[in-house]
C-alpha cells in the first residue's frame, strides 16, 4: 500500500541545504558521525517545519573538500530517503558542507 505523498513532499523539497560545524583541533579535522546526523536532522526540520527526522550516518565525516558521506533519513511515517553530505570547505577547525536529500524515497 503506497504511503501518502503529503508526508514525503517536505523532504523532497529540502533537497539542498548548507551547514557548518566546529570540531576540535587536529591534523585532520573530522566530524563524528552522530554530530553530523544530528546537525542534518536539525537543519532539515528547521527548513521544512516538520518534526526532526531520524538521521543516521555510517562513519565520521573527514574535513577534506569534496569528501562525501551517504546518510539515511527516516521520516516519522517510516519513509526513508538517502542524504548526501558533501564537504565544501575545511578551514582549521571549521568544516562546511552541503546537504542533499534524494528526491525519491529509497
Amino acid at each position: 500500500m503506497p504511503k501518502p505523498s503529503s508526508s514525503l513532499v517536505p523532504w523532497g523539497l529540502a533537497a539542498a541545504a548548507a551547514a557548518a560545524l566546529l570540531v576540535g583541533c587536529s591534523s585532520e579535522a573530522k566530524l563524528p558521525k552522530d554530530e553530523v546526523a544530528n546537525a542534518v536532522a536539525e537543519k532539515l526540520a528547521a527548513q521544512t517545519g516538520q518534526p526532526k527526522p531520524d538521521v543516521t550516518c555510517p562513519e565520521d565525516l573527514a574535513g577534506e573538500v569534496g569528501t562525501s558521506l551517504r546518510c539515511k533519513l527516516t521520516a516519522t511515517d517510516g519513509t526513508s530517503f538517502g542524504v548526501t553530505v558533501k564537504v565544501t570547505s575545511a578551514e582549521g577547525s571549521t568544516i562546511r558542507y552541503d546537504i542533499k536529500v534524494d528526491e525519491t524515497a529509497s
